[in-house]
This record gives C-alpha cells, structure tokens and sequence, in this order.
C-alpha cells in the first residue's frame, strides 16, 4: 500500500520511480501474488465518513491529494454500510497495472537486502519485512526492530452458508442504498449455542510461538481466542455483538450473539467472517466455526492465520521528513513506520512520495500541519509519541491538537468531531496549495 501510493505520488511530481518488489520471486506468509498493494488481513479501509470519524477523515485528505490507493478503492468499492470495503483481487490488479503503465514508473522483481548508501530511496515494506532487510535495518539502528502479531481472519464460499438460518442486513440498517442497508450477512446464536462456541475456542489447538518469542498483539486485530480469554463475554460486546439487528427467520426473538461476514469480492462468491482474526490450527478453525448457525456445511477458501510485524521505534529514528535520521537519503513508510492499517499506511506512503519528490526537485516542502489526519500521523511518529512506550497506532482524534471552546463529555462529541474535520479540511486544503505552488 506505502510503496504503491509513494511511487505514484513522486511519478506524479515528474519524478522517475523504480519499485523493487521482491514478490512473487520471495513470497510471505500472507501473501498470495506478486500484485503490488495486495490486501490480505481485511477487504475493508474502515469507515468513510469524514465528518465524524478519523479513518475517514484520512480518506478525504488522501482522495483530495489524488491518491491512487483511494481512487482505486473507489472503483472497486463493495457494499459495507457506512465502510468503505473492496474487491480485493480486483483491486490489487488495477494499480499494479496503473504503476507499471505509467511512463515514469518501472518495477523491478528483486528483493533488497541491505540499505544503500547512494540514491533517494523509500523503504515501505509493509506487514512482512523480510528476515534479511530486517536484520540489515537492525545493524544501522542499533536495535532490534520492535515485533507484535497480526491475525488473518478466514474466508467462507458463499455457495455453502446455509440462508435458511443466515440473513442479509448492515446493523441498524445503515447505509444510503438497499444494497449497503444488507451488506453483512448475520449468523444469530442464542446463549446455549455461543456458550458452547466459547467453550470450543478456549479448548481448540492454538498456534505455538518459537521459544522465548512473546507474542504481542495490536490491539485493533487481536485473535478471537485471545478476547475470549479476557472474558466469556467479550466477543458478545465486540465482533459478535447483536445490536442493531432483526432476524426476519425469526423477528420475535432477540439472537443473543451474531456472527457477521462481509462480501470479500464483487462476484458475492465469497465473504470473510468479520472481525475473527485467529492462531487457531487450520483443523480447530474449520471445527469452531462450522459451529455457527449458517456455517455448519462452510467451505474455507482461506482459513485464518497468524504472522508476525515488524515496525520501528519511529520517533528516535525518523526525522518529521520520515528521513532515517543516520542516513538521510534514505525514508520510510508504511507500517514498519509504526502506524496500524491499510490507509495510514497509504497515507505515509503518500507523504513520503511528496516529500521525496519535493527534495529530488530542490523544492522545500515541510509536513502538513498536525491538524490534519495525515498531520497528526506523521507528527505522532516522528516524535509524538513517547519512544520508550512507542506501539501501532490507527488514525484517531486523539491525536489531533485539542478544538477550543468546545464541549466535552458524550453530548459534545458530534460537534467536537465536525470541529476537527472541519478545521482538518480546511489546513489540508491549504497544505496542497501550498505544495502545488511550490510545483508549480
């Protein structure tokens, strides 16, 4: 996602691009092609409101600084309520074939295995750094990149969930068009049955981690066994939660828990279980799953599965340029850079490419004001946060300078949001004209 929006920004700017892509020459746990910007976590870049959510906020900054990654998800945007989610398939083919058409862009299969000392260079290198450039990185910091652990979450056939039990509707209806008001498809669970899907969890065989590796996990993907050991009733108030819904099978009877899927491509012909990220074993997953009203004849077309990240202690290593403070002519962007995500990661590719760009052209461009999504990004990682607790973070208004004079408590949230929003637009606007000027 980095690499791909970086590369199309700087080419954008004029500026030649090679994109040094090690797949499918060296291939990664998650991944299944050589596509560049492939997903494999999720299908979804989350909500696109941007008046009232962070996340979506960031897509309008990104859609108003003409980002690939956007336009493209756009094209192949799936029905997902107030989400925005893709054709994953159709997505990752499209800006492979956009980059490697545009005339100043050529991509290179190879995998690189150390930092260079001459050229502009962006490492983006998303989820799975490789063993080699990770351990080359780790030479020229002085420490181990820091670690934690990404969950994948299964794939079902359409074809194989039983409707008789199953139906389709977005919670609480959401959604302009009847095709988003049902873009989830819900398996209910009374109490018996989800007790029983608990118990299961908690007993089913579980990934095992090398000795004396600790697994640590972000927060915003963290294995369903793992939430359910915090508690019986975590999944009910989270991923299985069942508010906001009626089943038309039975309209009468409040479901106790829920399972939900979202369409994984435009076809319909499959659907991913949301939000059941998983170290279950291949053969666990297909028996605690198949116990889910719906699910009970499910066909995989891929299981879930656990993997792990590597990310940096960003605000020691980066200068707020994303500039490797002991070798400057070297960036990085992307999720090693230590934000959590498919668009922060875009949008630190977008960033980068900019300022890149900027630099090759003897332009001077400073980073947009922390105001703003990507702003507030960029700020938190490149000296923000406090190095010595630093982990992943999405995009979220905490991040953001405070709004005076507003409300606070629940009842001034509305308007606290549209505040940031508001003012985030405004200094983003700004921020572009002021780096097209300098293009100009």
């Amino acid at each position: 996602m980095a690499g791909s929006e970086a590369a199309w920004q700087a080419a954008q700017a004029g500026v030649p691009v090679v994109i040094h892509e090690m797949r499918p020459a060296v291939g990664t746990f998650a991944h299944q092609t050589g596509n560049l910007a492939e997903m494999v976590c999720s299908n979804s870049f989350r909500s696109d409101d941007s008046e009232q959510n962070a996340v979506g906020l960031l897509h309008w900054e990104m859609r108003a600084a003409g980002s690939i990654i956007m336009g493209t998800a756009d094209r192949h945007r799936l029905p997902a309520g107030g989400a925005l989610a893709v054709d994953r398939d159709l997505f990752a083919q499209d800006i492979t074939a956009a980059l490697r058409a545009h005339p100043l862009v050529s991509v290179t299969d190879e995998e690189v295995v150390e930092l260079p000392d001459t050229g502009h260079w962006i490492f983006a290198t998303g989820p799975l750094t490789s063993p080699a450039l990770g351990q080359a990185i780790a030479r020229e910091t002085g420490a181990d990149a820091l670690a934690f652990f990404d969950a994948i979450a299964p794939i079902v056939y359409a074809d194989s969930i039983d409707m008789s039990q199953a139906w389709m509707q977005s919670r609480y209806d959401k959604g302009e068009t009847e095709e988003e008001r049902t873009a989830y498809l819900n398996c209910p669970m009374d109490k018996a049955q989800y007790e029983a899907f608990i118990n299961a969890l908690l007993a089913a065989d579980k990934t095992e981690f090398h000795e004396g590796e600790t697994a640590t996990y972000f927060d915003g993907c963290l294995p369903i066994e793992v939430m359910a050991e915090r508690g019986r009733e975590t999944l009910r108030h989270g991923p299985m939660k069942p508010v906001g819904l009626t089943n038309p099978h039975q309209p009468d009877v409040k479901a106790y828990a829920v399972v939900q899927l979202r369409r994984d491509n435009k076809l319909g012909t499959l659907f991913n279980i949301v939000g059941f990220q998983t170290k279950m074993k291949y053969g666990a997953q297909t028996e605690v799953f198949r116990m889910i009203p719906g699910l009970q004849e499910a066909r995989f077309a891929r299981l879930g599965g656990i993997h792990r990240n590597t990310f940096m202690n960003s605000p020691i290593l980066l200068d707020s340029s994303m500039r490797l403070r002991s070798r400057p002519n070297i960036r990085f962007a992307g999720q090693i850079t230590g934000v959590e995500g498919y668009v922060e990661s875009a949008s630190m590719g977008l960033l980068a490419g900019r300022l890149a760009a900027a630099e090759l052209t003897d332009r001077t461009l400073t980073p947009p004001p922390p105001t703003t999504a990507i702003g507030a990004l960029i700020t938190h990682i490149s000296g923000g946060a406090e190095a010595k607790t630093f982990q992943p973070m999405n995009v979220n208004f905490g991040l953001f300078p405070p709004v005076e004079g507003l409300k606070g408590g629940r009842r001034g949230r509305k308007d606290r949001y549209k505040a940031y929003t508001d003012r985030a637009k405004a200094d983003w606007t700004n921020w572009l004209g002021e780096s097209l000027s300098e293009v100009a």
